[in-house]
């Protein structure tokens, strides 16, 4: 298969062109250049392009994706191998972040309806503000052990 234009990876990609500049300024994709300046991106790029949009989507930072793709290697195009070793390393973290949700979920009337933020009263969750012990934020939605006084 032949390089792609900057058009037609974004229209194959589902994104912007600006996201895949974007994306190329922060080193999470990359191009070579015609002799005319214009970019062209190998067909492998779309896998890169789907594995960005799919990690944002749950939850990843930028920086912990480039982290991740700085791991593939750069010569040749990842293998299905190398994308499992590296989903594997995301999986507590997602773990976790599947445990906040369900948390969220399970108690999001109550706090809602409450407003467990530490308030100075709270007739539900948080009757004469016993949650300001356990630290700032949303105390009934964090595991315990992350919420500390300061």
């Amino acid at each position: 298969m032949t390089a792609l234009t900057i058009g037609h990876l974004a229209e194959r990609a589902g994104v912007a062109t600006s996201a895949i500049r974007f994306y190329e300024a922060r080193g999470l994709v990359s191009s070579v250049r015609t002799t005319g300046n214009q970019r062209r991106y190998d067909p492998s790029t779309l896998r890169r392009l789907a594995f960005i949009r799919t990690a944002q989507r749950v939850g990843l930072s930028l920086d912990e994706i480039a982290d991740a793709l700085a791991t593939l290697p750069g010569g040749r195009t990842p293998t299905a191998a190398d994308w499992r070793r590296l989903s594997r390393t995301w999986r507590p973290r997602l773990d976790e972040q599947i445990e906040r949700i369900e948390r969220l979920r399970d108690k999001l009337d109550g706090c809602i309806g409450c407003g467990c933020l530490s308030l100075k009263s709270c007739s539900l969750n948080n009757p004469e503000d016993e949650a300001a012990d356990r630290g700032a934020g949303p105390v009934f939605l964090e595991p315990e052990s992350t919420s500390t006084a300061e």
